[in-house]
């Protein structure tokens, strides 16, 4: 008689979260011999110190965001599973998560809760939906909208006051995250959309940074706190400390100071990062292990990072409260590979009872204020300006999980150190300065050619540019370069369709030779041609010059394209696509082309 023998279980891992904790609680793990479950709410590992550069579209989603089941896919012992929790029970040791209807319960012998923290608002989660936090991709492409359509409503809008309102962003909350993103919306205006409207100058938005504290980063303290706030000041950031947010409307906010009275700004875009609550969950697990929770709803942990009487159970990241450590990435991915070590200690044999203590070890921490320049604590070593920002860019991408997500990073940062200048110091500003009033000056000495050029030959028909020269020329509505070359078949001419300027969504084209009534020729004729030219996928309906192919023009002709409601991002540099463009226009008599 044969007794069939059952292989024995293995010993099974819940972990709750994909963030920093639970991705690397998860890593850790994968040569040990159990089983491990990570259930997340969402589909993708969020490398959170980077968000706010998702918020102003510098970065977009995917590089920092990357599938978790992607990272996880080599890790045979893994399985991902969707779903947010809505139930632990510690006595029957299951987890139970919900996606959309379909509720999951998954056993466990050992269990590492990271579920993370979201925003706090004190008390007051109406200010929620005229302020939203930025704790996830929904809420930085939430404010990706809400920056880049402000300036767009602003291009539109005839009122002074309403232009006021729309291109002042006030961000509530002085410490990492509030300072870099004001330092990044500051740049965005200065710099990345600096001359890309017309009725409007981006260089004009006021952008306010508000805390109750007295002075900005005070995790940092002392000198790299002023150096911050110098860098904020140059960058054209208003710093309001001391003052506390009493009330948010869709159309601002108000203000109370220390001596009791109280002010409001008018603005529609506002961003809240004045502080975290931890997942909700923690609230389940004080109740059933009797722990403590804290007023950010952080759970009392054993030096272990364990619930009292749970050996079995590890809290770790944003959900812990232990020794006053900081909520940082740090902590998270160091509390994460504790509790594996741990876990694999007790699968030997260790008595869990006799567990050594977590121990942090502080890396630093930093943050980077603008282009060139950011600042880093490492124990005693204080490092800022361009410094601090090359400490800043290589810690993040060394942390940055995937191959793909850290080269995309850096071609885009880097791309970005190479297309934008740095913000000058001393001598260097001054020279700037001149060379800046020197182009304006050259600017206006163009304008007023043309303009005594088009005063000259009024009643003469439009200017002649030469036989056989190509050169797009300007529309006087907006100043925008447009051209393209014209195609085979085409006369030679220049023909505007019916509308206003291009930038107010006409479309302008110009050929490459004299005016077809500057040769007495008709202008009354349709022409049709078509440009193979090198476009981007998400280009369509937007705002962008193309060049053309053609040798004979291809360093001068542009073709515009129909607008949109919103800008060129930079995370748009993606690469090109080669299409062909069809173009059709209608000449008019009399010729309109200035």
């Amino acid at each position: 008689m044969s007794v069939e023998q059952t292989e024995p279980r293995r010993h099974r891992v819940v972990v709750i979260g994909s963030g920093f904790g639970g991705l690397f609680g998860t890593q850790a793990l994968a040569r040990a011999d159990v089983d491990v479950t990570l259930v997340a709410r969402t589909t993708h590992h969020l490398f959170q110190p980077l968000l706010y550069q998702v918020a102003t579209g510098i970065l977009s989603v995917g590089d920092i965001a990357p599938a978790t089941r992607m990272v996880l896919r080599k890790q045979k012992n893994a399985q991902v599973l969707l779903g947010d929790v809505e139930r632990i029970d510690l006595e029957n040791r299951t987890v139970t998560s919900r996606f959309l209807e379909r509720y999951t319960t998954t056993p466990f012998d050992s269990l590492i809760v990271a579920a993370g923290a979201g925003q706090s608002y004190f008390g007051n989660d109406q200010f929620a939906e005229f302020a939203p936090g930025m704790k996830t991709i929904d809420d930085a492409l939430e404010l990706r909208g809400r920056i880049l359509g402000a300036f767009e409503q602003a291009e539109l809008s005839h009122d002074h006051d309403e232009r006021a309102r729309l291109l002042t962003f006030v961000v509530v909350g002085a410490g990492p995250t509030g300072v870099e993103l004001a330092g990044q919306i500051a740049e965005l205006s200065r710099r990345t959309l600096k001359g890309t409207f017309r009725n409007i100058d981006p260089t004009e938005a006021r952008v306010v940074l508000l805390d109750g504290a007295s002075d900005v980063l005070p995790v940092y303290g002392g000198k790299l706190s002023r150096k911050a706030r110098n860098t904020l000041e140059r960058l054209g950031v208003e710093i309001q400390l001391g003052a506390m947010v009493t009330d948010v409307d869709a159309d601002g906010l108000v203000v109370k100071e220390k001596d009791g009275s109280q002010r409001r700004i008018e603005s529609q875009c506002k961003v809240w990062s004045a502080g975290v609550s931890a997942s909700p969950l923690g609230k389940q697990l004080a109740e059933q292990s009797g722990a403590q929770v804290d007023r950010a709803g952080r759970v009392e942990v054993l030096p272990d990072l364990t619930l009292p009487g749970h050996p079995n159970v590890f809290v770790i990241g944003d959900m812990m409260s232990l020794n006053k450590l900081p909520g940082l990435a740090q902590v998270a991915m160091q509390g994460g590979k504790y509790a594996a070590r741990q876990i694999i200690a007790s699968l030997d044999g260790a008595d869990p009872t006799h567990r050594e203590p977590f121990k942090y070890f502080d890396k630093g921490s930093m943050a980077t204020i603008s282009r060139f320049s950011a600042v880093a604590k490492v124990g005693k070593l204080e490092i800022s300006g361009f410094l601090g920002w090359v400490a800043w860019l290589f810690i993040h991408l060394l942390y940055l999980v995937g191959f793909s997500s850290k080269l995309s990073t850096a071609v885009v940062v880097g791309a970005g150190v190479l297309l934008h200048r740095p913000q000058r110091d001393g001598r260097d500003r001054a020279a700037g300065v001149r060379a800046d009033r020197a182009r304006a000056h050259a600017r206006g000495r163009t304008r007023r050619r043309l303009a005594e050029r088009r005063e000259r030959d009024e009643g003469r028909g439009p200017l002649r540019t030469g036989a056989g020269r190509a050169g797009p020329r300007r529309d006087a509505g907006c100043g925008l370069t447009v051209g393209a070359p014209a195609g085979r078949g085409v006369p030679a001419g220049a023909a505007r369709l019916q509308g206003q300027c291009p930038m107010r969504s006409a479309f302008v084209m110009f050929a490459r030779r004299t005016c077809p009534c500057a040769t007495r020729r008709s202008c009354s004729s349709t022409i049709s041609t078509r440009h193979t030219c090198w476009v981007r996928p998400r280009w369509t309906g937007v705002p962008v010059a193309v060049r053309t192919p053609s040798r004979v023009a291809r360093r001068k002709s542009v073709l515009l394209l129909t607008p949109t409601t919103l800008p060129l991002s930079p995370n748009q540099l993606a690469p090109a696509t080669l299409a062909t463009v069809s173009i059709t226009a209608q000449y008019t008599p009399p010729c309109t082309m200035p």
